[in-house]
């Protein structure tokens, strides 16, 4: 029995040589063979598990997840603890088999209780966001902590998170950009962007736009997104870099084609000023369209401003100031100071001059500096309130002084 085991394991290593280039060429075809004849002849737990492995990634069979499930459960049962936490993860995100967030948390559950480093991550992070389990936020910090000591990149990543916006802990910025720091060196992507942030803005550390620009550009060549969109951002206005609007345009497309909404709205700035490319309006309204669907508030607020002054599309002033709306409920300052005028002046809506005033007043007191004047005036005019003049007379004053000083 012993050394026909031998002889499966040798068979699985084999596999393994071929699908990860050890002293030969890489073959992923016969890789899969190995696998399936040392599965077939007695099912050693790893080689069923990179059995397994083959299907759910597609490595020469096509994506089988179905298959890759079965196979998970076949080695479970077996007591293999990484089929355990691979098995938490189909039922976790519906992979093979239907979702089931209570049968995962029970999986990642078990296996961390044998030790099983990435079901401790895994485990804290169903406790951070309630998944299976109620949240809490204290267990998962306490649990990113345990991985992050025995080297887990994703919660040592997380672990910074934690410090730095104090979940399941006392927030400390130091703490959270040397976790940040530690995950970037050993290659943790979001790691990197989380540093480039720090180093963007001074965040437990001293604030170096260079450096920040350099991480951005290191995580997005590996493929991260936001960190792409930093990084066109930083090239368009010449943050830690020489400004170049024309990458910054091409990055901006690039990441929109992956449905990147910040950049979808960037991407429709970029036409509506002619930002690195020439000017295209009717471009910008398709844009600022696709970006509003998807509940992007800037870009809600810039297609009420096109339907109110016809860019891109035939002028609508209905739709504008149910756009304007739309956005103010959400807070949108400039949004809200969109439609107090359109109550002032009747535009798309019928004339209000209290809920004008109302809306001056409300951003006046948040220091929006033009409902400052537009408040002054009100009170001056006696528009939706009461004639002031000393009022007025102070507001305006106000203006002036605030205005000075931004200057």
């Amino acid at each position: 029995m012993a050394a026909n085991w031998e002889h499966i394991s040798s068979i699985n290593s084999l596999g393994e040589c071929y699908q990860y280039g050890i002293g030969t060429e890489i073959n992923k075809t016969k890789a899969f063979e190995l696998y399936k004849k040392a599965t077939d002849k007695g099912d050693s737990h790893f080689s069923t598990y990179s059995f397994r492995y083959c299907y759910q990634y597609g490595i020469e069979t096509g994506k089988n997840k179905n298959k890759a499930i079965k196979l998970y459960k076949k080695t479970a049962e077996k007591g293999y603890i990484a089929s355990l936490n691979n098995l938490g993860k189909c039922y976790q995100y519906g992979i093979g088999t239907e979702m089931n967030k209570a049968e995962a948390f029970k999986l990642f559950e078990n296996a961390s209780q044998k030790g099983h480093l990435d079901s401790i991550y895994q485990l804290g992070f169903c406790y951070q966001h309630g998944i299976g389990t109620e949240k809490n936020k204290i267990r998962a910090f306490e649990l990113y902590k345990k991985a992050a000591n025995k080297g887990h990149i994703n919660a040592i990543n997380n672990l910074g998170h934690c410090y730095d916006y104090g979940t399941g802990t006392k927030i400390n910025k130091i703490k959270a950009f040397e976790s940040y720091t530690e995950a970037a060196e050993k290659g943790q992507i979001n790691a990197m962007y989380n540093l480039g942030y720090c180093h963007q803005y001074g965040v437990g550390t001293e604030k170096n736009e260079i450096q920040a620009s350099k991480l951005y550009e290191k995580a997005a060549e590996k493929g991260h997104i936001k960190s792409k969109y930093q990084l066109a951002h930083f090239y368009q206005q010449g943050i830690g870099v020489e400004r170049d609007e024309v990458k910054a345009f091409e990055i901006y497309k690039e990441t929109a084609k992956k449905g990147n909404v910040d950049s979808i709205y960037q991407l429709g700035e970029c036409y509506f000023y002619g930002i690195g490319t020439e000017k295209d309006e009717v471009e910008a309204f398709t844009l600022y369209s696709k970006a509003a669907v998807k509940n992007h508030i800037d870009s809600i607020h810039d297609l009420g401003y096109c339907y109110q002054h016809g860019i891109g599309t035939l002028k609508n002033k209905t739709r504008a100031f149910g756009l304007y709306i739309e956005a103010a409920e959400e807070g949108h300052v400039t949004s809200m100071s969109n439609l107090a005028e359109c109550y002032q002046y009747g535009i798309g809506t019928e004339k209000n001059d209290i809920k004008a005033f109302e809306l001056y007043k409300e951003l006046a007191e948040k220091g929006h500096l033009n409902s400052i004047y537009d408040l002054g005036y009100c009170y001056e005019h006696g528009i939706g309130t009461e004639k002031n003049e000393i009022k007025a007379f102070e507001l305006y004053n106000e203006y002036e002084n605030k205005l000075d000083n931004d200057l």
